[in-house]
């Protein structure tokens, strides 16, 4: 621990310099810092510093969020200057593992060299989404695997054990490391510690616009000279490079070009260390393995690889090396320390930085962007901006289609008059008027996901997680907890699984339970549908305030939850905050390609068999709906939708939207035909609030619910989150619906 006469980063103030002396806290932890370039000796500037929330700091060319507490764990001795600087048939395939460190540009790259021609999964047994595509070149297939972004390949996360398997036990014929040219020396490290493994590297240097726009010159070809690996230029957001990387990977993988890497060596202090504990676990190390690189892990306190050693060694040796290597547990700021000195001799080499701030745009832009106030409103301001573009422009676009589906329905119904009518029915009452009405959401979706995936490219959704820290520590948590709240507002099914980057499990579990409360875009979608039918022009107003109230109650939840489960439990934050950049609009494009077809797919199945199934129960045995299966049920339900001044077709409607939330305009499509005329003569203002509410809190959808299930991974905790959401859907629903029938 940091002693009251150590001075730490939380002593300097606003524009102060410090160098690192010591850090403290667990291995892992301190790993994570010194891989973000917190060793000894590196100079940390102070860029903001409010009396609460997380600080921002420079150091090695990039800014990071620490929180308060994480701040005053950093030992530093303060400096007296203020110092910031159409297909071709293949013939073969070879396999390409592309690495690199968060905001890096990776997905762009992976993109550009895969197209579309890319699969979306998870990696097996894992919760980590894998990404893996292709591109022939010359008749020659090339298989490539996006990688987990990691700032290192210790086993401190499960992206990175899952980056550093694939290389070790796959051993992909080359690995394309992409790097950022304009914070070269921290994304710099990663590649330290590839050079250490079997695979063949090759460098993508990668936003060589943005060093540019910094004032950062970079010679390639001396980093190339420097590195003794092939150096590629890119500007991968403007699709400058691909074909030069396409070239450089075939003639890597094909035609053996030149390969002598200038490798990283541990300092002098450790050296015999490191020998002594290569010596005794040689004998023990799998085969996949390198004997030097295990032997270094151990050293750094790799706890996975700890483990498997000691499985793998007689009992009496492993203790043996365990106490030598506890005996230098200081060891793992002694081999960051090392790799940042190899870093700063190829950096010095091949980049000629500018005479003033390194920072430019950014620095510019986050004196407004990260203030508190004024960064505050300028967040609320944009995310305003964002749900107001959304729905004044796809608002139209989805009533167009919903006017031309239900003319579709009485066409078909016209053209079949005929046959038997039941079959007309079937396609014009199940299919077209289920399914054909959530497709009208389509134009919502696709501008809200633009609009997140551009708010996420240009590094400005970083911006938002740390202005949102204050508001988070509230509740026990961090400004990593807001980023899959924000991605709620999209799907609630990715959210909780985003909620997997936040470290702590108390911290995930919490964040997992409050983002059901987010009013997803299907919900959002149902709301923009209905509101206008009930309210006219006041819709807007109407659902501002639903909405609003709905996460005055997650931020409530939150609070309570924090009190009363998840007490006394520290999140430490730590974040990246990249340089901002000009998107690439064919990644976003992919991106919102992606979201769009993964609700196609949805709606292709679950939603409509589910529209199929609310038809066929609506319609048999009797052909009416009041005397149908469905009809019976509903009637059997009357007492309790009657307690929040819903008919039963609407109760029901509400009840299937457990599938998935879209199913409320296909059910009550399917059981009122066109329902802006027959709405509003069943319900009245009362209960159409109350609607709106039980549609914003009731259960999410079963998609979610997995996703809880799996994320807490916990029984306990999803029929939690189950009970509360109807409860509390319930009870806020009968709560309007009783004091609005008083007026």
């Amino acid at each position: 621990m940091t002693t009251k006469q150590d001075k730490t980063i939380k002593d300097l103030k606003k524009g102060e310099t410090g160098t690192v002396l010591k850090l403290t806290g667990g291995r892992g932890y301190v790993a994570r810092l010194a891989a973000l370039g917190f060793t000894f000796g590196a100079q940390v500037t102070v860029l903001r510093k409010p009396s609460k929330g997380p600080i921002l700091v420079g150091i090695r060319g990039t800014q990071i969020a620490l929180g308060q507490g994480e701040a005053d764990g950093i030992s530093i001795s303060r400096l007296d200057e203020n110092a910031f600087p159409a297909k071709e048939a293949a013939t073969e395939t070879f396999r390409i593992a592309l690495a690199g460190q968060p905001n890096v540009g990776k997905s762009t790259v992976f993109n550009l060299l895969t197209g579309l021609n890319q699969h979306v999964g998870n990696w097996t047994g894992k919760t980590v989404e894998q990404k893996s595509g292709s591109f022939v070149r010359n008749g020659t297939a090339y298989s490539i695997v996006d990688l987990p972004g990691t700032y290192s390949l210790s086993a401190n996360s499960e992206e990175e054990l899952i980056a550093r398997d694939f290389i070790l036990k796959e051993r992909p014929d080359l690995v394309v490391a992409v790097v950022d040219a304009a914070t070269l020396e921290r994304s710099m490290y990663i590649v330290a510690e590839l050079l250490l493994l079997n695979s063949p590297v090759l460098l993508a240097l990668n936003m060589m616009d943005v060093a540019k726009g910094e004032g950062i010159k970079v010679e390639p070809k001396v980093l190339e000279t420097a590195l003794g690996i092939p150096v590629v230029p890119m500007a991968a957001s403007h699709g400058e490079g691909i074909a030069e990387l396409q070239e450089a990977i075939e003639g890597m993988v094909r035609h053996g070009a030149e390969y002598h890497p200038s490798l990283p060596v541990i300092l002098p202090a450790h050296k015999p260390v490191l020998d002594e504990i290569e010596r005794m676990v040689s004998p023990y190390v799998p085969a996949d393995y390198p004997s030097d690189w295990v032997a270094l892990k151990l050293l750094e306190g790799d706890e996975r690889l700890s483990s498997s050693m000691k499985e793998q060694m007689p009992e009496a040796e492993w203790k043996a090396m365990d106490a030598l290597i506890y005996q230098h547990e200081d060891a793992v700021l002694d081999v960051a320390g090392a790799r940042y000195q190899w870093i700063g001799r190829m950096v010095r080499a091949a980049v000629v930085e500018p005479p003033v701030s390194r920072m430019g745009l950014t620095a510019k832009l986050d004196r407004w962007l990260t203030h508190p106030f004024i960064g505050t409103i300028a967040l609320i301001a944009m995310l305003a901006g964002v749900f107001a573009l959304t729905f004044s422009i796809g608002g139209p676009i989805q009533k167009y289609l919903g006017d031309l589906v239900a003319a579709l329905g009485d066409g078909i119904r016209a053209g079949l008059s005929g046959q038997p009518r039941w079959i007309g029915e079937f396609l014009a009452g199940g299919v077209l008027n289920g399914l054909g009405m959530v497709l009208t959401f389509l134009p919502i979706l696709a501008i809200f996901y633009l609009a997140l995936g551009l708010l996420e490219d240009t590094g400005y959704m970083a911006r938002a997680a740390y202005l949102s820290d204050r508001l988070m520590h509230g509740m026990g948590l961090h400004g990593k907890s807001f980023m899959p709240i924000l991605l709620g507002f999209g799907c609630n099914v990715p959210a909780v699984l985003g909620t997997r980057i936040i470290e702590s499990k108390k911290a995930r579990i919490q964040t997992a339970l409050m983002v059901p409360f987010v009013p997803c875009s299907a919900r959002l979608a149902v709301i923009a549908v209905l509101a206008p039918i009930f309210f006219g022009g006041a819709a807007f107003w109407v659902t501002i305030a639903l909405v609003g109230a709905n996460l005055l109650i997650l931020f409530a939840l939150g609070l309570i939850l924090h009190r009363a489960a998840f007490e006394d439990e520290h999140v430490a934050f730590i974040m990246e905050l990249p340089l901002y950049h000009l998107p690439n609009f064919k990644t976003i494009g992919i991106y919102v390609w992606q979201n769009l077809a993964g609700f196609l797919k949805k709606a292709g199945s679950v939603i409509l068999l589910a529209s199929l199934a609310v038809w066929a129960v609506s319609y048999f045995p009797t052909g009416e709906i009041s005397t149908s299966w469905l009809g019976t049920l509903g009637h059997a339900l009357e007492p309790v939708s009657s307690l929040i001044g819903l008919p039963w077709q609407v109760f029901v409607a509400l009840l299937t939207s457990f599938a998935a939330k879209e199913n409320t305009i296909a059910t009550l499509a399917v059981l009122y035909g066109d329902i802006s005329t027959a709405l509003p003569s069943v319900v009245s203002l009362p209960a159409a609030a109350s609607l709106l509410a039980f549609q914003l809190l009731f259960v999410p959808c079963v998609g979610t619910i997995a996703a809880i299930r799996q994320e807490t991974d916990s029984l306990k905790w999803t029929v939690f989150s189950v009970v509360l959401m109807l409860v509390l859907s319930f009870g806020v629903s009968f709560a309007i619906y009783s004091v609005g029938s008083l007026f």
